[in-house]
């Protein structure tokens, strides 16, 4: 698919946060859970950050589709050692993810508004415990479609754990009868309606799915929206301070909170260490002078990542054509892989922005925009030493709002690949060599290994032909 183009050439286009409650708390406020920010940021009690380029051998799970009729974004971790909670994660994206598909199967022509985003954000990752957070943005559903659940993984235990395995089984129903006296009174609830909510033991597992530690070592919970209260009334959000939530908290919640309020150094889920992939060591000798006015060039540009290990084999296929290339940047896989970034920057290729967990932007506040691309832009400077000048806006979509929002220079495509659509290597390459023109912008995915698979093809096949291929920028300040 070929897209209008706007100048000769090229298209020159120039999460969610939890309030921080104390116990007793009202509700949390719907104006902070639009998908601003992928997980809780402020208030009295903020949850300690979690780094995760310091878990050996991560990767993270990531799915997209470029469809304007039917968006997705997805993204769990896979940490090593806890295969349990890393398949119960991926049951719930893959449940998700096909709900959403059909309902965009009954309605091919699309429908306004339409978007999944599902992110991931680390709570613990320390020493025999892991806990994570999947914020899911399904804007087909009613209401404003969030749902928060945290997943849990007892390294000592080698299981997962549920939210609810933090309290134990003998001091459920006082946490229980604590939560629901919390709730009682607030807007949108009464008793009749809190008290059906617990009413069915089953569903207590259900509601009690999100639940974390606060850095001062309180404990969390939150309720998505129509759980406990009226749907209108929004998400409610009850914090325990510590010594109110110690005397319910199973043996595995204690160890949890431990290790939230005093991290180890390390994470020792009792797995059998694996050698990290190697990541490419290519230094790029001097800057491109390449003069796209009197040769033909292409600019490849990548999306999605960084992922390991896709993209450092295509840092290496590049580097076998001293071949520049611009990544578009995930913040979430940005910090979950710095040393990837670090790589394509070393290696003279360019690192733009692609927000922090892929949403449509145009759906987003000019703050929460600003917030999107703002962190994933300090992301990739603390990673790289360099900030980013230009973004890609998630499946292409802009506007006046994100365009004031930001002072990074947007850049869309002229040929797509469809890669994520078609995961066939050779079909991938073939939509690039049959097509191509001179000084097209190129759009793939190196989260996808067959879209990896094909740049070797793409990169021969056009040398041969005499292309030179250059960063988005360099092709734009030479043209």
């Amino acid at each position: 698919m070929r897209t209008h183009l706007l100048l000769p050439s090229l298209l020159l286009l120039g999460s969610l946060s939890l309030t921080a409650c104390s116990s007793g708390s009202s509700r949390a406020s719907d104006s902070a859970t639009a998908g601003a920010r992928p997980g809780p940021s402020s208030g009295a009690s903020p949850v300690r950050a979690v780094n995760p380029s310091k878990i050996k051998g991560l990767r993270i799970v990531n799915d997209s589709s470029e469809n304007r009729s039917c968006p997705f974004a997805t993204s769990y971790p896979d940490v090593p050692g806890a295969t349990a909670m890393t398949d119960a994660m991926k049951k719930d994206v893959e449940r998700r993810l096909a709900t959403f598909r059909s309902m965009c199967d009954d309605s091919p022509t699309g429908a306004d508004g339409r978007e999944l985003n599902i992110s991931h954000q680390f709570l613990i990752a320390s020493g025999d415990v892991v806990g994570v957070r999947l914020t899911t943005q399904d804007r087909a559903t009613a209401g404003d479609g969030l749902r928060t659940r945290t997943y849990w993984y007892d390294g000592k235990a080698g299981a997962y754990r549920t939210a609810l395995a933090l309290v134990g089984d003998g001091s459920r129903g006082a946490f229980v009868a604590a939560l629901k006296k919390q709730l009682k009174g607030r807007d949108g609830t009464d008793a009749d309606t809190v008290d059906e909510a617990f009413a069915d033991r089953s569903n207590v597992v259900a509601i009690l799915d999100d639940m974390t530690f606060t850095a001062d070592g309180g404990l969390r919970v939150t309720f998505d929206r129509d759980e406990v209260g009226a749907a209108p009334a929004g998400r409610y959000v009850v914090t325990f301070s510590k010594a109110t939530v110690t005397p319910w908290l199973s043996a595995f919640g204690k160890r949890a909170r431990q290790q939230s309020e005093q991290p180890s150094r390390s994470l020792d889920l009792g797995a059998t260490a694996t050698p990290a992939p190697a990541v490419p060591t290519h230094t790029a000798s001097d800057d491109d002078d390449t003069d796209c006015e009197k040769v033909h060039c292409i600019a490849l540009t990548f999306d999605d990542g960084p992922a390991a290990p896709e993209t450092a084999t295509l840092l290496t296929y590049l580097a076998q054509y001293d071949a520049r290339a611009t990544f578009f940047t995930v913040g979430q896989n940005v910090a979950a892989h710095p040393d990837l970034v670090r790589a394509e920057a070393r290696a003279g290729h360019e690192v733009g922005n692609h927000s922090w967990n892929h949403p449509d932007l145009t759906k987003l506040s000019p703050a929460q925009v600003t917030y999107q691309l703002n962190r994933t832009s300090a992301a990739i400077k603390a990673a790289t030493g360099k900030a980013p000048t230009i973004f890609r806006p998630p499946y292409g979509a802009i506007n006046s709002t994100v365009r004031g929002a930001t002072s990074l220079s947007p850049v869309l495509w002229t040929l797509d690949t469809e890669d994520w659509k078609y995961p066939d290597a050779a079909k991938i390459a073939e939509a690039v060599i049959d097509k191509v023109k001179r000084n097209d912008v190129v759009l793939m995915h190196d989260i996808h290994a067959t879209s990896v698979a094909a740049v070797p093809q793409i990169l021969r096949a056009l040398t041969a032909r005499g292309y030179h291929f250059v960063t988005v920028s360099h092709l734009r300040a030479t043209m």
